[in-house]
């Protein structure tokens, strides 16, 4: 068994981005909290599959160049090499669960803008 508690980890980038409560063996899970104006960055995984669950807000996803206004409870599946992005364009501050599988952490590529 593990535990940990998520108010006693960090956040990547301090008061927002990416939190991971759990890395492998098998899957990676966690947070994101973002500010306005922040974004996931453009990327895929060429291997994993990523599910995003969100609990307040309502940003844009952008998956293989398609705009997705979210709301609150939506639950958004991407199969490796979808290409993916979240903006959120909105005044408030938004979080999101993600989980990943397989657990691959060099999985990642990112796409720069055209």
């Amino acid at each position: 068994m593990e535990m940990v508690n998520e108010f006693d980890l960090e956040y990547r980038n301090g008061d927002s981005g990416v939190k991971y409560l759990f890395r492998g063996p098998n899957i990676d899970w966690g947070v994101i909290r973002f500010l306005p104006n922040d974004t996931l960055g453009r990327h895929y995984h060429e291997e994993v599959e990523e599910t995003f669950y969100f609990l307040n807000g309502r940003p844009e996803m952008v998956v293989n160049g398609e705009v997705i206004r979210i709301k609150p409870g939506d639950v958004v599946r991407l199969e490796p090499e979808d290409i993916h992005d979240i903006v959120n364009d909105t005044d408030e501050v938004i979080n999101v669960l993600f989980m990943k599988h397989i657990h691959k952490p060099d999985d990642k590529v990112d796409v720069k803008d055209e």
